[in-house]
């Protein structure tokens, strides 16, 4: 599986592009704030070309350029049924502070048009979209609709390495020795305790995970060292 991700340019989202091999059709992951431009090279570099827009949530900064993205691509977004709420305007939930200062980085005004064409996720649904199979798994807390997606292939840059056999896109559900934060609107403590009980403490020691913020790693690593899920029991 090809893999490519890298950081948008506001709080580090991680943005991923998923297909079978170079020139094939691929899903994008989570295009944050002002990632249209990379997103476009390495479409053009690997000869990619987009078949669907999958969002672990409906935060800002996992969906700023969803739009741009879906329409240049005339394809659909796929967000969980209770987070699609948040695509009429996600930038409401987002203080006038933080706006400004994107503004000025970027040099033109935010705004927000919702995607035309918006399909909703709901646990345990199979999808096979530009030849990947994948799982959705939700696991409220960060939002009502948090999902991760459980894919059974690994990256081709480390489907060499030991220990991995499948791949888990987090979202902002769990980091590398963290979890998402629950106290945004929409967010719920207890929620999150139970989907890391119930969702994520599950998955086996060999799942690789890649997270919506900061580095990859593996549920064997997380299950020994984040704090997060100590003292759960799946």
């Amino acid at each position: 599986m090809l893999t490519l991700g890298f950081p948008a340019a506001v709080a580090g989202t991680n943005c991923y592009v998923l297909a079978p091999a170079a020139g094939e059709e691929c899903l994008i992951i989570d295009p944050g704030v002002g990632v249209t431009g990379q997103l476009a090279e390495i479409l053009l570099e690997h000869r990619l070309r987009p078949a669907a827009v999958l969002l672990t949530h409906g935060h800002f900064d996992h969906v700023y350029s969803v739009t741009p993205v879906c329409d240049s691509a005339a394809v659909a977004a796929y967000i969980h049924v209770e987070d699609q709420y948040r695509l009429k305007d996600p930038l409401s939930a987002v203080g006038p502070e933080l706006i400004a200062m994107f503004e000025q980085q970027f040099g033109q005004k935010s705004s927000w048009q919702e995607p035309s064409d918006v399909l909703t996720l709901v646990d345990g649904q199979s999808l096979t979209i530009a030849g990947l199979d994948l799982r959705v798994l939700h696991a409220p807390g960060h939002t009502q609709g948090s999902v991760m997606f459980a894919l059974p292939e690994v990256p081709d840059a480390i489907a060499a390495e030991a220990g991995v056999s499948t791949t888990v896109l987090s979202g902002d559900v769990l980091f590398a020795g963290s979890i998402g934060r629950t106290d945004l609107e929409g967010g719920d403590g207890a929620a999150m305790n139970r989907s890391l009980r119930d969702v994520v403490l599950p998955l086996a020691d060999d799942v690789l995970v890649l997270p919506g913020h900061g580095p990859a790693t593996t549920m064997a690593r997380e299950r020994v060292t984040n704090p997060y899920l100590q003292g759960l029991t799946s």
